[in-house]
């Protein structure tokens, strides 16, 4: 709990120096990107001080000077402070529009083209993938937890389709990520943040002109996230079907 709380207090110090520095620096030079960085350097700070610390994995299995679009299994509100700071260059993110009201952090993210999604709404969805697809056709990373909502047990939600759509719109190279232990770090409805390690995994490129519609890159997608997840969490398994007995 305490360093939890610890967290929350080092980011809300932080945030604001982070806006007085990077906003003007974004103004007076027309680029955001020491705004990106302070932001990024504050989300890794704030992590270490809950005692969670980060592998990453395969950031070798792809060309950094491309544009790319990230898909991620979903567990913990840990998981964007984690992931998008490892992803080479400037990325973009999917996120719940109510996040756009908290004051600075929705200002920051407007100015770096965060796209606001309204989960319960199928015609903004809509607006959120052309929204999605100007900001990769910027030559922009876009990250997106493609089950829309956070797992309570760590195995994977279906997918929504919309992140599909984007990628087959834009002919960007897709590249699925997993991330380990943030369920165990923090999982869903708790507030304390239990140290520990955690991996996250980013598997080689998929092209989705390799497949011949969208369900089937779903389908490839979901498999390699799947892949990279403990046992006890991939459908079907029968550590999950026993409800974890195995593991004991």
């Amino acid at each position: 709990m305490i360093r939890t709380i610890l967290m929350l207090i080092f980011w809300g110090l932080v945030a604001p120096i982070a806006a007085l520095i990077g906003f003007p620096a974004a103004y007076v030079m027309g680029d955001i990107r020491v705004l990106y960085r302070l932001f990024m350097w504050g989300a890794r700070a704030g992590v270490w001080i809950t005692g969670v610390r980060v592998e990453a994995v395969g950031l070798d299995q792809f060309d950094h000077s491309r544009s790319y679009i990230f898909m991620s299994n979903h567990v913990s509100n840990l998981d964007p402070p984690i992931q998008i700071p490892l992803i080479p260059r400037r990325t973009s993110v999917m996120v719940k529009k109510e996040l756009f009201k908290v004051p600075i952090l929705g200002q920051a993210m407007r100015t770096g083209a965060l796209v606001p999604v309204d989960r319960g709404n199928r015609e903004a969805g809509i607006e959120a993938v052309t929204a999605a697809k100007a900001v990769v056709r910027q030559g922009i990373n876009m990250t997106i937890y493609v089950e829309g909502h956070r797992s309570f047990d760590g195995k994977l939600l279906p997918f929504k389709k919309g992140p599909f759509y984007l990628a087959v719109a834009c002919g960007v190279p897709v590249v699925p990520m997993t991330i380990v232990g943030t369920h165990y770090a923090m999982p869903k409805a708790r507030f304390a943040i239990k140290p520990g390690l955690v991996k996250v995994i980013f598997h080689p490129p998929i092209e989705p002109a390799d497949f011949g519609d969208r369900e089937c890159l779903m389908e490839k997608v979901r498999a390699v996230i799947e892949s990279g997840l403990p046992e006890e969490h991939r459908q079907g398994s029968p550590v999950a079907a026993n409800g974890g007995q195995m593991a004991e």
